[in-house]
């Protein structure tokens, strides 16, 4: 599977081991910075380009990382067609795709440890779409306000 991800310098340490652990399983990884450690750098700008990398190869997910992972969220939520859920244990990290179909997981480097937060983008991404009438209504709800914007 193809898998954008993404991480200001507070995810950054994250993002490597993660696209290491992500590489060695199979998956075909692309890194949208950022590239080096920069203290000063902001996530906007990463969190953007892996959401509209996701938008624009249907069928692939995302990672945004940071230090708590909202502001990551609420950046990859920018993106018309991203639907980013934050995980902050295995259940919502299930449930962010059983039930919402979200295409791209916000992480908190700061919340977690490296091995937590393997474990919660591995059951993101082991988890399919549930299908349910009621969950696909309520996400063609939301597209369509995003088509009327």
């Amino acid at each position: 599977m193809r898998i954008h991800v993404a991480a200001d310098h507070a995810g950054y340490e994250l993002k490597v081991a993660l696209v290491e652990h992500l590489r060695a399983a199979g998956h075909d990884v692309v890194d949208h910075g950022a590239h080096e450690y920069d203290a000063q750098d902001d996530y906007p700008s990463f969190c953007l380009a892996a959401g509209e990398a996701v938008v624009a190869e249907p069928g692939t997910l995302g990672v945004v990382i940071g230090g708590s992972g909202n502001g990551e969220q609420i950046a990859a939520n920018k993106v018309t067609g991203v639907r980013a859920a934050l995980a902050w244990n295995t259940a919502t990290a299930q449930l962010g795709r059983a039930h919402n179909d979200a295409n791209v997981v916000a992480i908190g480097a700061r919340q977690h440890s490296v091995d937590e937060a393997l474990e919660l983008v591995d059951t993101f991404l082991a988890e399919p779409f549930s299908g349910d009438p009621r969950h696909q209504r309520r996400i063609d709800q939301l597209t369509a306000y995003e088509a009327q914007r």
